[in-house]
């Protein structure tokens, strides 16, 4: 796959990042070779991403200058930084992955109902069984991740799959630089596989013509690739731990 494609995958993911922490009232900054945020971003979230290959210096040294509390941690989108001389430890190492455009997922077989959240209680009910606790439906507000400012988000599309009243599978698709990234992809216990051949299904009709990428590791990763999906490169996070 093409280097221009993995940039185009590293500022979709950015941006993302930066749309949630703009729904917190809290939106980060662009550079040339990197998205920063200064603030407090929320949980499972990222203060910095990499935006381009060969920068590595700059990127370094605006980490460096990077003041946060406690712990924060950085997306290196090509695995190309050293940053344990500053205090980091790696996180995790995974997989940018695309779906090639002749690849599709499949029309419903499961019997499940698929529909786009636009609403603030639907959305808290997708967050609570995101989280794997859907008997809490009434998420304190103040704690949720996904905040109703998204659902006004032109580029934001979160997918929900019920049978009968019970959400059993969900995702969130995220349009930006050409492409269209899938993430925080869910089946509740017990769910069908199947699911998540509709789901790519759901997204690429909404999306037609883009290519459709994300990232994983593990065995979420090999998952999805024999569903099509296929490897275009790595990307490391780092922790920072408080000072």
């Amino acid at each position: 796959m093409s280097s221009g494609l993995v940039i185009s995958v590293a500022a979709n993911n950015a941006a993302w990042c930066d749309a949630v922490c703009r729904a917190h009232g809290r939106p980060g900054e662009f550079s040339r070779s990197l998205w920063l945020n200064r603030a407090e971003v929320p949980a499972l979230y990222p203060n910095a991403v990499t935006l381009t290959p060969g920068d590595v210096a700059r990127q370094l040294e605006e980490i460096s200058r990077l003041d946060v509390p406690g712990r924060w941690g950085v997306k290196d989108s090509y695995a190309a930084l050293d940053l344990a001389p500053q205090g980091f430890s790696e996180l995790f190492t995974a997989q940018w992955i695309v779906l090639p455009r002749d690849v599709h997922g499949s029309a419903s077989v499961s019997g499940a109902r698929w529909l786009t959240i636009r609403d603030e209680t639907p959305l808290a009910a997708w967050e609570a069984a995101w989280r794997g606790t859907p008997g809490e439906h009434r998420l304190d507000p103040a704690h949720a991740l996904f905040r109703p400012a998204l659902l006004d988000d032109p580029n934001t599309r979160l997918f929900a799959a019920y049978h009968g009243e019970a959400l059993i599978a969900g995702a969130i698709a995220y349009q930006s630089a050409g492409v269209v990234s899938l993430s925080n992809t869910f089946l509740a216990e017990g769910a069908s596989e199947a699911l998540r051949r509709e789901m790519l299904a759901q997204v690429t009709a909404a999306f037609p013509g883009l290519p459709l990428v994300g990232y994983e590791h593990g065995d979420e990763l090999a998952t999805w690739c024999t569903l099509g999906f296929e490897p275009l490169g790595t990307l490391r996070v780092w922790l920072k731990k408080a000072g």
